[in-house]
């Protein structure tokens, strides 16, 4: 089998090759490494390249197998990693200057967990600064690209982990979701992703954005394969004291459910029309109506609290930042900035550290959190905002009274054009208003691509389910996919443009 056919296989694929020995793991890897040499100058979807540390993974996979012992289902299949997430004797940087060339003592949990199932980690993907974006455009480390359009930005904040999918470098990745950085980067590339209900995968070894919203969760190119790595880094870790008990099963097995058959799906009244593009609104009636043919009941539903969901979001993340932010002042890790003139007192180092090595999201939002929790606007803002949250999660309990899940645009509009809305914080900001509810209460979403809008980019397809209820994101998921697949002849990422990789 060509190179070529290995990196177009989706990760169950590439998983029954290797159990069946057709494959080695080393192949496989080496064959998305080479991939990544030739279109990730172009892409610029990793930030750090683990070549001899990915191919020894690999290497060891052979050797058991070849042994004869039990290994995990996807041992041996390749994953990209994003690089908020600590992996130890690499490079973590959180895509900030702050952090540049720091190399993490430990594994983040759920990297532990990749390493035992026997996955080889290909590399460190990009992302905007400590995942402060939408677009991957503040990154200290320079864009990503979409490999749909190199001219557009392929989401964020987690960009680098959706294109090196979508662009074929990696069959699956880790992504990190607090307020839409999993599924708003899948849906602009026509990928796959997950966020688990919070506390469903740990959190230790993520560094830390928000900790009441952040959840790690799944890129893939399928529902299958996101549902598959999901019950690999799921589960329960004493170490993280947000851990839930519940177990990580049952995921593969929803997304291979073939019907819909007393299930109810609610749309959300407030996720959709004015604001959302038509091609993608169009997108999502044509979905939806595959639904119903597979036996789902429709029905609409109104969460009024939503309305207040982008403001409350961007006082209760900017406030936890400024707090979890201030570890990095200089003195104990990472960057160290003294000043040239006067004297060199802890304040000036901590103030010319940080000056030089955040970015200007990162130093808005610090700013804006500060003052939200400062003596006479704490009650204002951020007692206000929780207040907010708490309507939200009323509003999800009401609707998931009426509906087993519930439906929307994953985002208001396809890629956007590097540029286009830098230098306006709010239009950036409201490409999270479909997703930032989930994060909020906690529940688990995911997104899949619905089909191509008018301008022949993908638009995304988003499914909330209660909290612990991941599974049904699976099986709804999963039958809409085969449905699409079907009306479109294929998966729709396959109608992706070759990729233009001449240097940039």
């Amino acid at each position: 089998m060509s190179a070529d056919e290995l990196i177009r296989k989706s990760a169950a694929e590439l998983a029954g090759l290797l159990a069946a020995k057709e494959v080695s793991s080393v192949e496989v890897t080496q064959a998305h490494l080479d991939r990544m040499a030739a279109v990730d100058g172009a892409v610029h979807a990793f930030l750090h390249v683990n070549t001899e540390e990915a191919l020894a993974a690999a290497a060891d996979v052979d050797a058991r197998r070849a042994a004869g012992e039990e290994l995990a289902e996807l041992a041996g299949v390749p994953i990209a990693v994003k690089d908020i997430i600590v992996t130890k004797g690499q490079v973590t940087t959180a895509g900030s200057k702050i952090l540049e060339n720091w190399v993490p003592p430990y594994d983040a949990t759920l990297v532990t967990k990749l390493r035992a199932a026997g996955l080889p980690i290909l590399g460190k993907t990009n992302l905007d600064e400590f995942a402060m974006g939408s677009s991957t455009e503040h990154s200290a480390y320079g864009v990503t690209r979409n490999p749909w359009d190199l001219d557009r930005i392929p989401g964020g904040s987690g960009g680098g982990s959706a294109a090196a999918v979508a662009a074929f470098e990696a069959p699956l990745a880790i992504g990190t979701d607090t307020g839409g950085s999993i599924r708003q980067p899948a849906a602009v590339t026509g990928t796959v992703g997950t966020k688990p209900t919070y506390g469903g995968v740990s959190r230790y070894g993520l560094i830390a954005l928000a900790s009441s919203l952040d959840q790690a969760g799944p890129v893939s190119r399928t529902v299958l394969d996101s549902a598959m790595l999901h019950e690999v880094i799921g589960g329960h870790d004493p170490l993280d004291s947000t851990s839930l008990q519940d177990p990580a099963t049952g995921y593969v097995a929803a997304a291979r459910s073939r019907d819909l058959k007393g299930v109810r799906v609610g749309i959300v009244k407030e996720l959709g029309g004015e604001g959302y593009q038509e091609g993608v609104r169009r997108s999502f009636e044509e979905s939806v109506a595959l639904l119903q043919q597979a036996g789902a009941e429709v029905v609409e539903v109104s969460c009024p609290s939503f309305e207040y969901a982008l403001a409350a979001y961007y006082l209760i993340l900017p406030a936890e930042a400024s707090s979890n932010l201030a570890k990095f002042d200089g003195m104990r890790f990472g960057l160290r900035v003294e000043p040239t003139d006067g004297p060199v007192t802890a304040e000036r180092v901590m103030a010319a550290t940080r000056g030089a090595g955040f970015g200007d999201e990162v130093k808005r939002r610090i700013i804006l959190g500060t003052y939200a929790l400062s003596a006479g606007y704490y009650d204002a803002y951020y007692g206000s905002a929780q207040k907010v949250r708490t309507l939200i999660q009323r509003d999800f309990a009401a609707a998931f009274a009426q509906a087993d899940v519930l439906v929307s645009p994953t985002a208001p509009t396809t890629a956007f054009r590097f540029g286009e809305k830098l230098d306006d914080p709010m239009a950036m900001y409201l490409n999270d208003v479909a997703t930032i509810p989930a994060n909020l209460a906690g529940v688990p979403g995911l997104s899949l691509p619905s089909g191509l809008s008018d301008d022949g980019l993908p638009a995304g397809f988003q499914i909330l389910a209660p909290a612990h209820e991941d599974a049904r994101l699976y099986r709804v998921g999963g039958v809409l996919e085969r449905l699409l697949t079907e009306k479109w002849g294929g998966p729709i990422l396959a109608q992706a443009p070759e990729l233009e990789v001449a240097a940039r």
